[in-house]
């Protein structure tokens, strides 16, 4: 198969501190020859910064996780776009699943929206592509990354709200394990509508590992589970799954 990217996978995680070099070998044996750390607690970035300069195959983008903004300041790790392997910004955005008490709802949505809008800004500054988090905050986050005309990126693991897909004509999809599971109804049917210059493949690991190994730390040596699951749903092959997907992603983030 076709070099294959991840562009999406936490390898500053701690669970690959043991491994990292186990986990890449794998990978490539699997066809996955490029890979993305996503910015997401600044406490991890140095371990992000140090992995892309020790291998000349990963780069990392910069940025905080909607999770971990409480206490974070997106300009104290700005300085990070001096490395030449900082190809991005995020993962930044909305995510409203573990909102506080209704009366604090309002105000941490406020925060979020802030330091959301902190990161897009600082990516057309940059001029490079965004990486976005939504989860229950859909009609939120289309309307501000709709604001920004000049913005590009990519809805990381794309939650298969439809209105999303009015964002195509800047943005790409991440599409990973979620779309192997087997209650994975909502994705299926919405893959079809994703233009297919837009697809990216991405693993989100150590999280969201796809079937048959749900339950097991994920990686990036899945990404083949995913492709076979696009290829299933969109009737191609993997190859041309592969060559496609890997086109976009250096679409988007330039040749690497």
């Amino acid at each position: 198969m076709s070099c294959l990217i991840d562009t999406h996978c936490h390898l500053d995680n701690g669970c690959y501190q043991d491994d990292i070099e186990e986990v890449i070998f794998r990978a490539q044996k699997n066809g996955v020859e490029k890979f993305i750390i996503p910015g997401a607690d600044p406490k991890d970035l140095r371990n992000a910064v140090k992995i892309a300069q020790s291998y000349p195959n990963v780069y990392f983008a910069l940025g905080i996780h909607p999770y971990e903004i409480y206490g974070n300041n997106l300009k104290d790790i700005e300085h990070f776009l001096k490395d030449e392997k900082c190809i991005a910004i995020g993962e930044c955005g909305l995510d409203y699943y573990r909102l506080p008490e209704l009366k604090e709802r309002e105000n941490y949505k406020k925060i979020q929206k802030e330091i959301f809008i902190a990161h897009i800004e600082l990516a057309i500054k940059s001029n490079l592509p965004l990486i976005v988090h939504i989860r229950e905050a859909s009609n939120d986050a289309f309307e501000i990354l709709n604001t920004y005309k000049n913005l590009r990126g990519v809805l990381h693991c794309f939650n298969a709200d439809e209105i999303l897909l009015g964002l195509s004509d800047r943005f790409y999809y991440g599409i990973g394990g979620v779309a192997t599971f087997k209650n994975a109804k909502k994705i299926v049917e919405i893959l079809p509508k994703i233009p297919k210059d837009r697809i990216l493949l991405e693993t989100d690991a150590p999280y969201l590992t796809p079937h048959p190994h749900r339950g097991e730390r994920n990686e990036p040596s899945y990404i083949p589970l995913v492709v076979q699951k696009l290829s299933e749903v969109l009737g191609m092959d993997n190859e041309s799954i592969g060559v496609l997907s890997t086109k976009n992603a250096y679409d988007l983030f330039g040749q690497m």
